[in-house]
């Protein structure tokens, strides 16, 4: 028993359904693409997840945030699928996969071959078992990584207002978590291993900040320990999470993010595999030239940095990796590499931030922190490598962003501090003289650029801030 496609994009998260709205616009016939998902719903959002499902007032609830609504797209819901032809085939784990033969065999044991296969699997959250400590099976241990988490969360967050959680993890999913633990009206101590929050990415001053403003809301902070146990009622709920300083937490509930991992499995020793992830060229291919990986599971090239190979964790990268590939399989003569501008982003309580580029070498902050209008550049052998900017308007990320797609060249430090935004502005001015900065090529790329770099992103951030005040 089987079933034949011309295209299989193996996976229904966010890369999923940029994918096929893609391949619908490039002109695919009826039957021939066909999405596989572990999940029951059709692609959607999973930004919208932490910054809109979790939320006490007005939660997102499907078919609201279903793909492609966080670029300002059209909204894929299954009805658009059967429209447009293309087969969902839903609840589905797939269990092997064999690229020379070019089919996958599903845990029902049907065999689904394809010409040409996405792997777009996606990450899973790690958990805390992978660190030596029992306890995920417990009621109110929560992760978040798909709907069904999230339903559990706000399941298990309203049997807990009043009462005392734990967030073990500093990056993305325990930020955005513990601000919906607050609004929920629930105690938060937030633990994590590094010196501060988001250690990937916030420099100690950018973390200060939000530590500050965290504290404000009533969050407690526990930094330098990590979770060594839980303490567990006859029922098996867990009643206290002992760290490993032996400090011990009352808790109602407990929620883990402690990272991801991609979801390779079924592609080792049978594809190339570097940094965690499916390695690919710059057109989303894979070392079997039927087969492309997109979004999280994909370790690509980034012109920008040299073409140095990374793998993105952010739904930005997922959305346009996933639209790329499809380019370079239905238009493979118009298509050339990708030139991504890796963007990173989060929105928290009434805080929003938007991050370009990379944060190595020297940082120039600059703005006024008290005010929460503040930002900073960093500088990489005497070239602009990432700029990070809080409660921006759109023209000003606008600005930020085309600064590190020229990788523009900073001779004093001092000034790139004291200009600030104007920088920015100046660069896309061509006013330059003054602040000691050389771009490597003519300005008229900022017309050519500033939309493909961000308006995905921004125009979705206007949409949605518009319209509901949450970016997804």
């Amino acid at each position: 028993m089987g079933r034949a496609f011309v295209y299989v994009i193996l996976g229904g998260g966010v890369a999923a359904g940029y994918a096929a709205l893609e391949f619908v616009r490039l002109g695919i016939s009826h039957g021939e693409l066909c999405i596989i998902s572990e999940e029951t719903v059709a692609p959607y959002e999973r930004p919208a997840l932490s910054k809109g499902f979790l939320l006490p007032e007005d939660p997102a609830r499907l078919p609201s945030f279903h793909t492609c609504v966080g670029a300002n797209e059209e909204r894929l819901t299954p009805k658009w699928y059967r429209e447009h032809g293309i087969e969902l085939v839903l609840g589905t784990k797939v269990k092997s996969a064999d690229v020379r033969r070019k089919t996958l065999l599903t845990a029902t044991g049907e065999t689904i071959s394809y010409k040409i296969l996405i792997i777009a699997t996606g990450a899973r959250a790690l958990k805390i078992e992978e660190f030596g400590v029992r306890g995920s099976d417990a009621e109110n241990v929560c992760y978040l990584r798909n709907l069904a988490d999230a339903s559990r969360l706000v399941d298990v967050m309203h049997s807990c207002t009043g009462g005392n959680a734990v967030v073990i993890g500093g990056g993305y999913i325990g930020m955005e978590c513990t601000a919906a633990l607050v609004k929920h009206r629930i105690k938060v101590t937030w633990v994590f291993p590094e010196k501060h929050c988001m250690g990937r990415l916030f420099t100690p001053k950018i973390a200060a900040f939000y530590e500050d403003y965290y504290k404000s809301r009533g969050v407690n902070f526990i930094k330098g320990t990590v979770l060594a146990s839980f303490e567990n009622d006859s029922g098996g709920k867990v009643t206290a999470v002992v760290l490993k300083d032996g400090r011990r937490l009352p808790a109602d509930m407990v929620v883990v993010g402690i990272g991801i991992r991609a979801n390779t499995g079924l592609f080792e020793g049978q594809l190339n595999i570097e940094k965690g992830g499916i390695k690919v060229n710059g057109r989303m291919q894979t070392s079997n030239s039927s087969v492309y990986a997109v979004g999280d599971v994909a370790a690509f090239p980034v012109k920008l940095f040299g073409n140095d190979i990374r793998r993105l964790e952010h739904v930005d990268s997922a959305r346009k990796t996933a639209k790329h590939a499809v380019a370079a399989i239905m238009a493979p003569q118009k298509t050339g590499d990708l030139d991504y501008l890796p963007f990173f982003y989060s929105r928290v309580f009434t805080l929003s931030w938007q991050f370009y580029g990379d944060n190595v070498g020297e940082v120039a902050h600059y703005g006024d922190f008290s005010s929460g209008r503040f930002g900073a550049y960093w500088v990489d052998r005497d070239r602009m490598v990432g700029a990070f900017l809080e409660s921006g308007s759109r023209e000003e990320y606008e600005a930020i962003a085309e600064a590190v797609r020229l990788k523009v060249t900073v001779k004093d430090m001092t000034q790139l501090e004291r200009d600030g935004l104007e920088f920015a502005f100046q660069i896309s001015q061509q006013a330059m003289p003054e602040v000691g900065v050389i771009v490597e090529r003519p300005m008229y790329a900022w017309h050519a650029t500033a939309g493909v770099a961000v308006a995905l992103s921004i125009s979705a951030f206007a949409y949605w801030y518009g319209r509901r005040r949450r970016i997804w």
